[in-house]
């Protein structure tokens, strides 16, 4: 009863493996297919800041990858090319987008306004396409009002310095005055003696 099953099991990995290979081959020869992955799909950037839309696609064939911008001031196409030929940049985006092989593209100088979603699909020669999705944020950073924290604290620590210097003069002036009175007023009692002792 063993054998028969053992030769059983021998001929279905067999034959599995077989119809494995044939499968593999048969989708290496199909045209179309394409893959894309996004590693990042959150950024947080601050204003001016230069932030890269990284993705990573895969395809049989010449693939087209077009960006899409999507705020709340709409939709706005940046940019597509076709790998190995044109890259077509949108005018709001000239000198600000530099683009990749694999699907990337990099930001100059971000605004506000460049927050939002970003869309990329990237369209394989037969029809086959894959869309991908990268979430941006812009903060500000307010240098304003940090310069003028920085300058009112500043200011605070040296009126504290003069303040201090002041009362310490003040202080020492004081000082020496009391010493110069008590001085006089010894002086003034010895000689109010020395005369009460001359007149009895």
């Amino acid at each position: 009863l063993m054998r028969p099953l053992r030769g059983c099991r021998g001929r279905g990995a067999v034959v599995g493996t077989v119809t494995l290979c044939l499968a593999a081959g048969w989708a290496l020869q199909t045209p179309g297919g394409v893959s894309l992955v996004v590693p990042q799909p959150n950024i947080n950037a601050t204003v001016a800041q230069n932030i890269l839309l990284s993705v990573e696609y895969s395809c049989r064939g010449v693939a087209t990858v077009e960006w899409k911008h999507v705020s709340s001031w709409g939709t706005t196409k940046i940019v597509e090319w076709k790998s190995g030929n044109y890259v077509n940049v949108s005018t709001v985006y000239k000198d600000r987008v530099t683009t990749f092989e694999n699907g990337s593209i990099q930001l100059l100088n971000v605004g506000m306004r460049d927050a939002g979603y970003y869309f990329v699909t990237v369209t394989e020669e037969y029809g086959t396409n894959t869309y991908g999705t990268i979430i941006v944020n812009v903060y500000e950073i307010i240098y304003e009002d940090l310069h003028f924290v920085a300058v009112l604290f500043a200011f605070l620590v040296a009126v504290s310095a003069i303040l201090i210097c002041f009362m310490w003069l003040c202080n020492k002036s004081l000082h020496l005055f009391q010493k110069t009175t008590t001085h006089k007023l010894t002086t003034s009692t010895t000689e109010e003696i020395e005369l009460e002792t001359i007149e009895c």
